[in-house]
């Protein structure tokens, strides 16, 4: 009597539905993540009513962008939003890189335990801090100003840490021929780390701009004047309730409040990609 041979398990079989199953749940995470901005887009085009019906039928319109740009000073709340995130950005990477050199290259007593202090704050949320932040803000007379807003922000734990690893992976005989050809603690700083970790100063710089492009507390705290509003403070109050809601006239500002993110992310994608492989944590 003989029994039939029981099919065997075929692996590549198995790797071909897990392959399928991941490519089918990517595809549905990336849907429902830009499932809003998709939204939003259809919205700014389209009438009201067109947009809630979802009428595909309807006519585009530029008439919402239209009005939402003359209702308020948009113009303004874009220039205070490059200046605070260019402050920003230019004190992370000037005190970053200067602290980050210092834990990277020198030895100095308590070194290690003032680095676990800066990494301590990592875990601790900027909202946390923000009573603190607006009295010294406001001692020191920086309120409603783009300095008072961005100079809790200067100091990044992240940034250090990230540059540091980043120096650390540094030759030390690149260094040594600097300092051979004459260059001093800051010509070595200038003339080698600093180019050598240029793809992560490229990664921090695009993640620390999209952070603080689209902060909104703090700046909503220490602002009261629309000279000093960022984007996204400026959105809010243009999307309150108080000042009625039309879906269309909210979804285009909003859009015009996050095209030069998305802009700027579809310029440098590659770069950002790149950066974040070629000089991650390490």
């Amino acid at each position: 009597m003989t029994t039939a041979a029981l099919p065997q398990d075929n692996p590549a079989r198995r790797l071909d539905l897990a392959a399928l199953l991941d490519t089918v749940g990517a595809w549905i995470l990336a849907l429902a993540w830009i499932s809003p901005l998709l939204f939003a887009f259809w919205a700014a085009f389209h009438t009201p009513q067109a947009t809630l019906a979802f009428d595909l039928t309807a006519g585009w319109t530029l008439d919402n962008l239209r009005r939402a740009w003359a209702a308020a000073p948009w113009l303004q709340y874009l220039v205070n939003t490059f200046g605070l995130v260019s402050l920003i950005l230019i004190g992370q990477l000037v005190l970053c890189t200067l602290a980050a050199y210092a834990f990277a290259r020198f030895t100095f007593r308590g070194r290690d335990l003032l680095f676990l202090v800066i990494l301590l704050q990592l875990f601790v949320l900027p909202e946390v801090l923000i009573v603190e932040n607006y009295a010294m803000t406001a001692r020191l007379g920086l309120l409603d100003s783009l300095f008072g807003m961005g100079l809790p922000y200067m100091a990044s734990a992240f940034g250090i840490f990230l540059l540091r690893q980043a120096f650390k992976q540094v030759p030390q005989e690149l260094e040594d021929a600097a300092r051979v050809e004459g260059c001093g603690t800051l010509g070595v700083l200038w003339r080698v780390y600093v180019p050598a970790a240029r793809p992560t100063y490229l990664a921090y710089a695009l993640v620390s701009v999209s952070t603080h492009w689209n902060n909104f507390l703090w700046p909503l705290v220490v602002t009261s004047s629309p000279e000093t509003r960022p984007l996204t403070v400026g959105l809010s109050l243009f999307g309150a309730p108080e000042s009625g809601v039309d879906i269309s006239l909210i979804s285009a500002a909003t859009l015009m409040t996050i095209a030069p993110l998305l802009v700027g992310f579809l310029i440098f994608q590659r770069q950002f990609l790149q950066a974040f492989l070629r000089a991650g944590i390490r």
